[in-house]
């Protein structure tokens, strides 16, 4: 691990940091597998994470047949566009 992945580290958990700024950056709408895949993560720790997310209204998940599609809120976003600053500095 490098020097800013360790101090990164320190101060975030990296997936759900990475999960926020994916989905802030991406020009398509996601969904669980596809996001895990992105930030190589395993499915279930995703959703996990997209659960509490969803409870702290980061995140809404939208149904679309058999797919549950991810976007941010306005409150997801804002702290999504926080995060991508940060990690820009480590």
């Amino acid at each position: 691990m490098q020097e800013k992945e360790k101090i990164f580290n320190v101060f975030f958990r990296a997936k759900p940091t990475l999960m926020l700024v994916e989905l802030l950056n991406s020009s398509t709408n996601f969904y669980a597998s596809a996001l895990a895949k992105e930030v190589d993560c395993t499915y279930s720790h995703v959703v996990k994470i997209l659960q509490q997310m969803e409870t702290h209204n980061l995140i809404k998940v939208e149904k679309q047949g058999r797919l549950k599609l991810l976007t941010l809120t306005k409150k997801g976003e804002e702290i999504a566009r926080h995060m991508d600053k940060l990690t820009v500095l480590f």
